[in-house]
């Protein structure tokens, strides 16, 4: 039987999906036994449509594509059009919620919303939404158990690559005692280019921006409030070690010179976005600052707009784990990667 799901919010990241899902869907079911069917889709922008039976991924992409309004879909005994994204969680016949909403990460709304929503009505999650895991990690993870559902945020930290779920399956057994990481992808390529090509952190900022690395308003990322977030899902989820975001201390890379950067070169240097968290007397401390590296050390070699983390375990040492940190298919794939999960999971309860 499909999995039937209903995407909240269908921006880049959903439509990533969708066509991961379209462009895979034969190697899927033979590879994975895995199909999946979408059946709602919420948007605040760009309209609602549901139907029980599924929709067409084809035909809604080409439609969103020459109107922009998913409600030009079209009409067919049995679909409905103009639910708001609440609605369309509780009262769709969708197994799994694609949450991919607009969200203030500040507030971790509507996100937060949905998810308690979803898990009230006996539905599955997966999101890349960092807010509402970075802020109401203990509430909803307990809420998810006690309806059981799964709530799967893989691409919150890294995007599809497995920050999250290769140390909780693959490192089992250890302790980590501290995570070290290079987590927002735009500060990176920032550092890098001005490394490389001796340009300006203005020149290089304004270069991320023309090539969609960065923002118009890149403040999230350059004062380093995204990798903030990040590094309370890894202390929260990893480290199993309660962490506020506001019990990080934040600094970004606005300040750093090009003098800085040579001066580093010259002392076999190189400067760095760290996230890092730390177990010390019983509790996490955890700060984002740039911080000079060693050239041996694993995270100086990693440039451009990759990210890259390492986990220091008690009976492996210290493991090192890089990729892509964003992407339309990245991304779409780490929501791809939670479904299959749940499907995983949930045939394993039926055996």
């Amino acid at each position: 039987m499909a999995h039937k799901l209903a995407f909240i919010g269908f921006g880049t990241v959903g439509q990533g999906l969708a066509e991961i899902l379209r462009d895979k869907h034969e190697h899927l079911k033979a590879k994975e036994h895995f199909e999946a069917e979408i059946v709602a889709i919420s948007d605040f922008n760009k309209g609602s449509i549901y139907h029980p039976n599924g929709l067409n991924i084809n035909t809604v992409l080409q439609v969103l594509r020459e109107t922009g309004n998913l409600e030009n879909y079209p009409p067919a005994p049995g679909l409905v059009t103009g639910w708001d994204s609440l609605r369309t969680i509780r009262e769709t016949n969708a197994d799994s919620i694609i949450e991919v909403s607009y969200t203030d990460v500040r507030t971790g709304q509507p996100a937060i919303d949905h998810c308690r929503t979803a898990f009230l009505a006996k539905k599955n999650v997966v999101m890349t939404n960092k807010g509402p895991v970075a802020l109401a990690y203990k509430e909803l993870s307990e809420l998810a158990k006690e309806e059981g559902v799964y709530w799967g945020f893989e691409g919150t930290v890294m995007s599809g690559t497995p920050s999250l779920r290769m140390p909780a399956a693959a490192l089992a057994g250890n302790e980590i005692t501290e995570i070290r990481g290079i987590l927002n992808g735009t500060t990176n390529f920032i550092l890098t280019k001005m490394e490389e090509e001796g340009v300006t952190y203005e020149e290089a900022l304004k270069e991320a921006q023309k090539l969609g690395y960065a923002e118009a308003d890149p403040t999230s990322d350059v004062e380093g409030y995204d990798a903030r977030y990040k590094i309370t899902i890894l202390s929260n989820y990893v480290m199993n070690e309660p962490l506020l975001v506001e019990e990080v201390s934040c600094r970004g890379i606005t300040d750093l010179t090009l003098t800085d950067i040579e001066e580093a070169k010259a002392e076999g240097k190189r400067w760095k976005l760290l996230a890092k968290a730390r177990k010390e007397n019983g509790k996490v401390n955890a700060s984002i600052a740039p911080e000079k590296i060693d050239m041996t050390d694993p995270l100086a070699s990693i440039s451009g707009a990759v990210n890259a983390i390492a986990y220091d375990c008690d009976l492996l040492g210290t493991v090192t784990l890089s990729g892509a940190g964003a992407g339309k298919v990245e991304t779409g794939f780490s929501l791809l990667i939670d479904l299959i999960n749940i499907d995983r999971e949930k045939k394993l309860v039926n055996i």
